[in-house]
């Protein structure tokens, strides 16, 4: 499985890695949304994580774009990675395209139930 996270904190990023690895997922990084948005351009992900709260364009606009996307690409699962707390954030995010949304600090097992929800909610592989 091949996930692409979009995050502006390297410590954030390495965690989730971490985590990944341990289910022999490849994680691939993007420090901001418009570096994020290329790589989707250029490679194949099975999912994206994207935490909101990021320099220049942020998560919500982020999910809108890959979202508005003329190819296949707009259908990839994305889950959002917030320490963002509002009342509303979940509802919001998935009225913006999100599939979940998990809060950081991120558990392993939260990180894979998500995944598995997601990805058999479309169909998908689930992590081991």
């Amino acid at each position: 499985m091949n996930i692409l996270f979009i995050e502006d904190d390297p410590m954030n990023r390495r965690v989730v890695k971490d985590m990944l690895d341990v289910a022999g997922a490849t994680m691939a990084e993007a420090a901001w949304a418009e570096e994020g948005l290329a790589r989707i351009d250029d490679e194949t992900f099975d999912i994206i994580l994207v935490d909101l709260r990021m320099p220049g364009t942020d998560g919500f606009e982020t999910i809108r774009q890959i979202r508005a996307r003329a190819d296949a690409k707009a259908e990839l699962p994305i889950i959002v990675v917030t320490a963002d707390t509002a009342l509303d954030l979940r509802e919001r995010c998935l009225a913006t395209g999100a599939d979940d949304v998990l809060f950081k600090p991120v558990a392993m097992d939260a990180l894979f139930d998500a995944i598995g929800r997601v990805l058999a909610k479309r169909g998908g592989a689930i992590l081991a």
